[in-house]
């Protein structure tokens, strides 16, 4: 794994101007407001078609808002948006965009067994594929889904032809993560001695800990000049931050769901503040696609096999 070079003066490097070499990484997990880990236990899978779908109207928004700061995203698609909305799919890819694959049924792979796990990969691939005519190469779990008990997924996404992965959450929490995983992208080896390269979603660390910087609920809940701290430590190292949102994370008007106090706070803090904070964000620093990243020459980073993740399971 790569070394994790620390600035010890945390804080003291919020004034550093943000450097226009480093492009840091936009993805979207392309998911409706219903589907998400949050209600799991409140909203059966059966019953998403009788919800309401806000996924269209929020999805474009977020396709006009990069258009007008002139960048480009990896869109994680949930291969059961794809069947039911091909054409946003289609959209999403002719307006210049990556498609990847973010499960079909959205379900946690713990909860699944490796035959379960690669039937919904390869059905989530199928649905993405035939809407936007273009081979899936990238992965991200539901839920940052590989854990300590589902490594073996990543065995079975080299298998069924993905290059890169970006599932593995460097922090302590209570749905997800391996907090000893190396906080920056690195070449996983399967047990067949095969490569995936796995790119961690942003962290850093303060006081000992992972703490994350990478978007999502952690964009909405933090204030925003800690994310911009974050980018800026990212780019102190000339190292690009993965950066994510959801497209329900603009919506502040989407119907509200019952469930537990956590949950509700989880999806619904500050959502009427996401969309001036994303435009803040994308003003201030520059973005690209994993593929565009990817594509700018040779990627060598130290590679890990699995004996390095078991150990950072056991750390």
């Amino acid at each position: 794994m790569l070394p994790q070079t620390e600035n010890s003066n945390a804080f003291a490097s919020l004034a550093m101007e943000s450097s226009h070499s480093v492009k840091h990484i936009l993805s979207i997990d392309l998911e409706d407001y219903f589907q998400v880990e949050a209600f799991a236990g409140s909203v059966s899978r059966e019953d998403w078609d009788r919800f309401p779908s806000r996924v269209e109207a929020n999805c474009h928004r977020l396709l006009d808002t990069f258009d007008r700061h002139n960048v480009k995203a990896t869109f994680f698609v949930l291969g059961w948006i794809a069947q039911r909305f091909p054409a946003l799919v289609r959209e999403v890819h002719e307006r210049g965009h990556e498609v990847a694959c973010h499960s079909y049924w959205h379900r946690k792979i713990s909860s699944l067994t490796p035959a379960e796990f690669r039937a919904d990969t390869r059905a989530a691939c199928d649905a993405i594929q035939q809407a936007a005519s273009v081979r899936v190469t990238g992965y991200r779990a539901p839920t940052w889904s590989v854990t300590p008990t589902s490594l073996w997924a990543l065995d079975i996404l080299v298998e069924e032809g993905f290059t890169y992965d970006s599932s593995i959450f460097p922090i302590q929490h209570d749905l997800y993560g391996i907090p000893g995983a190396s906080r920056y992208p690195y070449f996983h080896t399967t047990s067949h001695g095969e490569r995936l390269l796995e790119f961690p979603p942003a962290t850093v660390k303060l006081v000992g800990r992972n703490m994350p910087a990478a978007g999502g609920g952690w964009f909405r809940i933090f204030p925003l000049f800690y994310t911009k701290w974050a980018f800026r430590r990212f780019e102190a190292e000339n190292r690009p931050a993965v950066f994510y949102l959801h497209p329900w994370e603009i919506d502040p008007d989407q119907p509200r769901i019952s469930a537990s106090l956590k949950s509700r706070l989880r999806h619904y803090t500050n959502l009427r503040s996401t969309q001036s904070r994303l435009d803040d964000l994308l003003r201030s620093f520059q973005f690209q696609t994993f593929k565009e990243h990817l594509q700018e020459g040779p990627y060598d980073v130290s590679p890990a096999g699995p004996s390095d993740l078991q150990a950072a399971i056991t750390q």
